[in-house]
């Protein structure tokens, strides 16, 4: 794809907009655009606009339950003509037949090593091995390098790293265990290009690596349909402490969910999410992309 370097942004929703897709593109990687769980058509025009005029190939990443839900968001997709489409998180891999037939390459986040088959029979072409210390979304099934070195005995074709890559020991680590390139989330998540709030960036650079806990309360707390094989890795808040664990009790609690909303909507990150993986400790401050990725690809 004539990639200077072997990285992808991962599709970030809420933080991988235009601008940090135009970024990593100028930096020599692949940019992603990310359409989250609040994606819709008009984000996703509003971002490649922001993206228009990149010097390097940007692709768009997609939630497979959000575009299901909003009607036009995976034709947006399709008729931008992105490098990559990625769509994930959901079992029907029908969308890469019409990828496929627009001449638009493709990728999937895979946990397991049955998800990576099923991938490859569909024709995925890129497989995103995503770890169990990966932020925001994911099955907590296998840490990254094991998964990584299952996937690649079981399937051939480009596989990505994702999940607690923060350093060019860690980038190193997965080019020799054999993946193609890194999918890096948190590493960028509070860059300067990226859409993440104030107080989410603050939260982020404060956090230490053992500050994070998978759960799923502000899934039921916010009354998103995510699949239950698919919780959330963010940082520990009030907010966790309270409910996860008490996700049925919760859903049943009107006040606690405003109480969430409205932090949501003020920022406040002790209540409201800031989605990061096991590698957040090794954000310290917010730089440019390409000073991150100058060094996280020093030695590859």
């Amino acid at each position: 794809m004539g990639l200077r370097l072997p990285v992808v942004n991962a599709p970030m929703g809420g933080v991988a907009g235009g601008r940090l897709a135009t970024a990593v593109a100028a930096a020599g990687g692949l940019g992603m655009i990310g359409m989250g769980s609040a994606g819709s058509v008009e984000a996703l025009a509003r971002e490649l606009a922001h993206a228009a005029g990149a010097p390097g190939p940007i692709g768009i990443g997609l939630v497979d339950w959000v575009a299901t839900a909003r009607p036009g968001l995976l034709e947006l997709a399709l008729a931008s003509a992105p490098a990559l489409l990625s769509v994930s998180f959901g079992t029907d891999l029908s969308w890469a037949e019409r990828a496929r037939a627009a001449r638009i390459r493709t990728a999937t986040q895979i946990f397991t090593v049955d998800d990576a088959r099923r991938a490859h029979d569909a024709g995925i072409d890129v497989l995103v091995a995503r770890g169990l210390e990966g932020g925001g979304h994911g099955a907590p099934e296998l840490a990254t390098l094991p998964l990584v070195e299952a996937v690649l005995d079981a399937v051939p074709g480009p596989v990505l790293a994702a999940g607690g890559i923060g350093s060019a020991r860690g980038v190193t680590a997965m080019l020799a265990a054999g993946a193609s390139g890194v999918w890096l989330g948190t590493a960028l998540a509070a860059c300067a290009e990226s859409l993440l709030s104030p107080g989410g960036r603050r939260a982020m650079l404060a956090a230490e690596g053992t500050d994070t806990i998978v759960t799923r309360a502000f899934d039921v707390g916010m009354e998103l349909p995510w699949p239950h094989r698919f919780p959330a890795r963010v940082l520990r808040n009030d907010f966790t402490a309270r409910w996860t664990g008490h996700e049925r009790e919760l859903a049943d609690d009107a006040r606690a969910r405003a109480e969430l909303s409205a932090a949501a909507a003020a920022d406040d990150p002790r209540l409201a999410p800031v989605d990061a993986g096991q590698g957040v400790g090794l954000v310290t401050a917010v730089r440019p992309v390409s000073e991150i990725l100058g060094e996280l690809c020093s030695a590859s």
